[in-house]
């Protein structure tokens, strides 16, 4: 732009210039006819005219001259790009597939990261990172001066009952200001209202609009109606517009806490909840950052029973957005840096053909600056041309990018935040238009000052090569060594991503998953008031669904290892001394019925399983897990030691000792800030910590039939006991475990097929590097071969030239990946990001591409005629 601003600059002084030496010629001539000086200046001013206007019209056709050039550049290069169909439909594609695969995944980056979340003023919202109870939560809402603070629980589902047969839902509880702190209104009817989450007046629910469509009938006079969830009569009172999704689409409805400071277990042992604000006037996020850190030190002391120090340890404040998408701001930029590497190698590729195919126009361009064209004006000629080609990929490509993204939005895990808004907007069509002139330069600026800098004396001789074949060259293996290097960097990262998923996937999970299903009975809470039917309901049900032809085996347990769920306990451990930075141990809590062990195949190390005197709770049993008797008896068989719960009197004696089972994900047995895993018979000791026993259950069958009639076998079982008790997520256990590297599939696989596409450009490259060596010397191999040299000297000639090359981008891309992949490791399991056996195969991998590659182009040379060779040219 500066540069344009001179020449225009340049230009108005020599028009004004030459104004004001005509205007002095015509006054000279009518002094010398005897006229006055002022008499001659102002004659030649009215003969001249408008000064301003002749300035104004000369500018207006400067502008036109530089209209009519680009018209010029863009009619010419689209009859070169006609005239040379391979080149362009080549160059076309190649960028193509790099601009598509780059405006997929900038898709997802702007409807994800960079689209403004759809509430009022989200730029005051904020993610606190860490959890309170309902009593922190009241706490922090007195004593906060920077921010007004809400709170909600994850993870809790309800039955919808008296509305036909009983249905799980998804349900949110929410403190009453959430709805007013997000800015968001309802649809129909209201939001909750201040003191709507307090004890005794927390009846109501609001509904989501698929709820309220699919149950209601889209009906608005259900406003005040009740609906019964669990056993509970709530009164409806809104409905939320179709785009609110808070905290994740799968929430069917919202509730009000029920916060009693008067029941101190639910208020401080409660839910430990996710905790949203928004900012203060004036306030800003540092500030409010600062403040929680200092509130929490206050909250910690006022808890009924000391708090370990490692509650909350990464706590700080964060704007809402960068708290909802968690790590996959990580995944996504990693993926976007993926693409944008692929981009480059394409556009070196574009450039490597248009570098060969200038070598055929040396001449063209040595006539046009013979004939005054001057260097920029070639060079802008020639970088239109590559904006064309760009234009049609980036038309081509944004084609693909539709496709792609429908694919992309498929293979991601299905809960990613703001998945279901991402499409292709007015952002991603700038940004698409930004990259399409982006790469028309890239890969063009290179041959367009190669090119303009052509010999015209050598470049006119008829049959003459020119003297640019050197530098062509040197520019030629920069692009090809740089590409390589490239790719190299990406299929290093993908192999270290496949290796990372192939660990993860044959990770031991401590059980065995074949012919395992799993199905969720869900009674409501209070039908487990009556602990004694509650039992009853159970047995029945596992008496029944054993009796189910091709059942071999069923048994129960409230936390499904890796079902999302966990129920955690504090205990009082034998022989261990509570401190101050560790407190009584916080335990994964597990209950399952006699027979749980044998149905999962989870061997017990030590010990024996429960059995059916065990689920009556007299005497109290209790099996853990391996690494929890390693932690706290590692010197002693922990079998016959005793354990306590919190809220029991009896100790609970271990009768055994299972195998680690992976229950929170596959890559760890539990949670960081829990303790251990304890096993409880289902019974009158399988009480949590306010008294009431489990009402929801899982069912683990083990059985070799189909799953369709399985499923309706134990509905109807299940419905026949309990009218009221639904059956849900009926879910193969296999299933289940596939979905745990769901997360980790996705990155792997697309980070694979750009690598694979950048392998696929590399092998290309190096072919058309090789090909243009042997095709600018032919002459000279023609005479080796005259001279005596045999067929396979020429074979090593050329596929020396092609591992020269590799072995350079070898280098340079391992360079690069030892010093990048690191940035991978949060990414990985069982690998190092700097794997010396992943980086020897993907040096061992180009090598051999580099010869397959060389080697076509090298048995073109070796069959060139010395006779054919020596009339070249």
């Amino acid at each position: 732009m500066s540069s344009e601003n001179n020449r225009n600059e340049e230009k108005q002084s020599a028009l004004e210039q030459e104004i004001a030496s005509h205007l002095e010629m015509s006054a000279r001539d009518r002094e010398e006819r005897g006229a006055t000086p002022q008499q001659a200046a102002e004659a030649a001013r009215r003969e001249f005219g408008n000064v301003g206007l002749v300035e104004h019209v000369t500018r207006d056709q400067w502008r036109g001259r530089w209209m009519e050039d680009l018209s010029q550049d863009l009619h010419h290069g689209i009859r070169l790009l006609r005239r040379n169909l391979g080149f362009t439909i080549i160059a076309v594609l190649t960028l193509a597939l790099g601009i598509g695969a780059n405006t997929a995944i900038f898709s997802l980056v702007n409807g994800i990261l960079l689209r403004p979340l759809p509430y009022a003023r989200s730029n005051e919202l904020v993610s606190i990172n860490g959890t309170f109870p309902k009593g922190g939560l009241v706490a922090l809402r007195e004593r906060s001066k920077t921010m007004e603070l809400a709170a909600y629980a994850e993870g809790y589902e309800f039955n919808l009952t008296g509305l036909g047969d009983p249905i799980r839902l998804s349900g949110t509880p929410v403190s009453a200001e959430l709805f007013s702190i997000l800015g968001s209104k309802a649809s129909v009817g209201r939001t909750f209202r201040s003191g709507d989450d307090a004890a005794g007046k927390s009846s109501f629910v609001i509904l989501s609009n698929s709820l309220w469509q699919r149950q209601f009938n889209s009906d608005p006079n259900v406003m005040g109606h009740l609906i019964t969830l669990d056993g509970v009569q709530r009164q409806i009172v809104g409905v939320m517009p179709a785009d609110f999704r808070f905290p994740s689409p799968r929430t069917e409805f919202w509730i009000p806490l029920n916060i009693d400071p008067r029941d101190a277990h639910t208020f401080w042992g409660g839910d430990f909840m996710p905790t949203i604000a928004r900012l203060r006037p004036g306030a800003t996020l540092q500030q409010a950052d600062i403040e929680i850190r200092f509130l929490q030190s206050q909250i910690a002391t006022m808890f009924p029973w000391p708090m370990p120090k490692t509650w909350n340890p990464e706590l700080s404040a964060v704007s809402l957005q960068t708290g909802l998408i968690g790590d996959v701001r990580e995944r996504l930029l990693i993926l976007l840096v993926a693409v944008v590497l692929v981009l480059l190698i394409a556009c070196a590729n574009v450039a490597n053909l248009t570098l060969s195919r200038a070598s055929v126009r040396e001449k063209e361009i040595a006539i046009r600056a013979s004939m005054g064209a001057a260097r920029h004006r070639i060079m802008r000629q020639l970088i239109t041309e590559s904006v064309l080609i760009a234009s049609f990929g980036g038309a081509l490509g944004l084609f693909l990018a539709d496709i792609g993204l429908t694919l992309l939005k498929s293979t991601l895990p299905a809960d990613t935040p703001g998945l279901l808004s991402v499409a292709i907007d007015w952002r991603v069509l700038v940004f698409t238009a930004v990259l399409v002139v982006f790469t028309g330069i890239a890969s063009g600026v290179a041959p367009a000052f190669h090119s303009s800098r052509t010999e015209l004396t050598q470049s006119l001789k008829a049959g003459g090569r020119g003297t640019t074949f050197a530098a062509g060259r040197r520019v030629r293996t920069i692009l090809v060594v740089g590409e390589l290097a490239l790719a190299v960097l990406l299929v290093s990262g993908a192999g270290l991503l496949i290796r990372s998923l192939w660990a993860l996937s044959h990770v031991n999970p401590g059980f065995h998953s074949d012919n395992v299903l799993t199905a969720r009975i869900t009674p409501n809470q209070n039908f487990c008031v009556d602990q004694g039917r509650c039992f009853s309901f159970y047995r029945d049900l596992l008496r029944e669904v054993r009796a189910i032809p091709g059942v071999n085996e069923a048994s129960l347990i409230n936390t499904l290892p890796l079902g999302g769920r966990l129920q955690k306990r504090s205990s009082n451990v034998e022989d261990y001394v509570p401190t101050a930075e560790k407190p009584d141990p916080l335990f994964w809590l597990n209950t399952v019925s006699p027979g749980y062990f044998n149905s999962m195949r989870i061997p017990i190390i030590s010990g024996r399983e429960f059995t059916e005197a065990d689920a009556t709770g007299n005497p109290r049993s209790i099996i853990i897990s391996a690494e929890t008797a390693h932690r706290f008896f590692p010197k002693h068989d922990a079998v016959g030691k005793h354990i306590r719960l919190t809220g029991q009197q009896d100790w609970c004696t271990i009768v055994g000792v299972a195998n680690d089972v992976r229950a929170y994900d596959l890559r760890r047995n539990l949670p960081d800030w829990m303790d251990g895993m304890i096993y409880v018979p289902y019974g009158p000791g399988a009480t949590r910590e306010d008294g009431s026993v489990p009402a929801e259950m899982t069912l683990v069958l083990r059985s070799n039939s189909a799953v369709p009639q399985l499923e309706q076998s134990i509905r109807s079982v299940a419905a026949s006991l309990n009218p009221e008790a639904p059956v849900s997520e009926v879910i193969a256990m296999p299933q289940i475990l596939s979905g745990e590297t769901a997360a980790p599939r996705s990155i792997a696989s697309l980070f694979a097929a750009f690598a694979a596409l950048a392998l696929v450009l590399g092998i290309i490259g190096i072919y058309g590097v090789i090909s243009f060596f042997v095709g600018q010397r032919t002459r000279e191999i023609g005479i080796r071969i005259a001279m005596g040299a045999q067929r396979s000297d020429i074979l090593k000639l050329v596929v020396s030239e092609g591992l020269t090359l590799t072995v350079v981008g070898i280098f340079v891309g391992l360079g690069s990946a030892f010093a990048l992949t690191r940035f991978l490791a949060a990414f990985l399991y069982g690998v190092s990001a700097t794997d010396p056996l992943d980086f020897a195969a993907v040096a061992a991998l180009f090598a051999i591409v580099a010869l397959a590659a060389s080697y076509v182009p090298a048995r073109r040379a070796m069959r060139v005629d010395p006779l054919t060779a020596l009339r070249y040219e």
